[in-house]
């Protein structure tokens, strides 16, 4: 999508931003006024922590202050409140929004929540922070495969029980076989890191377009036709309605026996009942999982107590350098709006992605 030239833009900051990170954006792009009120903001507790300290309250006079600041950009840098009702209100407050920037790199699906009218949705353009994210993923995903060829879990068993036992065989990854499911940015980051470690990778995508590391394409409605040859699946799909449950029962049923599945997409697209199963009863070796299909995890979840799963709570994208990545694609893509250039990571408004 190519936008028509213009000489400046009022974007206001609506979620956590450091006044380090709001005179970056302004050095790379002198064009953007960026409007701020720190004392509108909830502090992060973290990085990457953009809908902020939960304690955080705004009294009514701030809170009509900061609806008034969001109501008057073009731009926003950020969901108010990372919160689709207030996105809804704000686009519906203020017909003069032109492109809103999302923090995640799934934002599609807080756009897709927020139920935005059909003639709002249409005059907005959406970003994501698609690929800010992809070298943390791609890591941690790496590290699953490897963690399932070198065996952790009897690792960490072994080691809990105080005893010297024999030896074993380890797998080697640069003798398996990796099926990446879904060379969007995450995915193309973790062919790329495989393939250098020797694994021979295959993807899907329903695009046939070579992708760097990756010997063969695979449409994804021949996933289940496939998978059995893979010693290691990494999942990096976007949730939508398209990718809900992808890897169903069927398809999980049809892995190789032993084999390790590392999810860093949306949890949705993994059928989590079967994944369990498989799990539960050896079939599926080992897996590494970061995102689920209901967040926070339940307590109750079977996945807590399987000795051969290792859990993160959505984290693995999470690194230092992440708020910094977010603003100089914000600055990129605001110079590219600015000059009437194609944007970056511009959503899909049929599939949120």
């Amino acid at each position: 999508m190519t936008e028509t030239p213009t000489s400046t833009l009022r974007a206001v900051v609506a979620t956590p931003l450091s006044e380090d990170l709001c005179r970056l954006i302004e050095e790379r792009e002198p064009r953007v006024r960026l409007v701020r009120d720190q004392t509108l903001l909830p502090p992060m507790r973290w990085p990457g922590d953009h809908g902020g300290d939960p304690a955080f309250t705004r009294t009514p006079e701030q809170q009509t202050a900061f609806d008034a600041l969001v109501d008057s950009a073009e731009v926003l840098y950020g969901i108010p409140d990372e919160s689709p009702l207030a996105l809804a209100r704000t686009v519906a407050a203020n017909p003069g929004l032109r492109w809103v920037q999302t923090m995640a790199a799934g934002g599609g699906t807080q756009v897709k929540l927020a139920g935005l009218a059909g003639s709002d949705l249409e005059r907005l353009v959406v970003t994501t922070s698609a690929g800010v994210h992809a070298r943390s993923l791609a890591e941690f995903a790496v590290f699953g495969v490897l963690a399932g060829a070198k065996s952790l879990p009897r690792l960490s068993a072994f080691k809990e029980s105080n005893q010297w036992t024999g030896r074993w065989t380890m797998g080697q990854v640069s003798e398996q076989t990796v099926l990446v499911v879904g060379l969007g940015s995450i995915g193309r980051e973790t062919a790329r890191l495989l393939y250098a470690l020797g694994a021979r990778v295959w993807g899907t995508s329903r695009s046939e377009s070579a992708v760097e590391g990756v010997e063969r394409i695979i449409h994804p409605d021949d996933l289940a036709d496939v998978i059995g040859a893979a010693d290691a699946v990494v999942v990096t799909l976007p949730g939508t309605d398209a990718t809900e449950r992808l890897v169903s029962a069927r398809v999980l049923g049809r892995t190789k026996r032993g084999a390790t599945l590392v999810s860093v997409g949306r949890g949705t697209v993994i059928d989590e009942d079967a994944l369990i199963e498989v799990l539960r009863d050896g079939h599926l070796g080992f897996a590494a999982l970061d995102v689920f299909a209901v967040e926070p995890l339940s307590p109750d979840s079977e996945l807590w107590t399987l000795p051969n799963v290792v859990l993160s709570p959505h984290t693995a994208a999470l690194t230092d350098a992440e708020d910094r990545l977010i603003a100089e694609l914000f600055a990129e893509n605001a110079t590219r709006l600015l000059d009437g250039r194609e944007m970056i990571n511009i959503i899909n408004k049929r599939e949120f992605y």
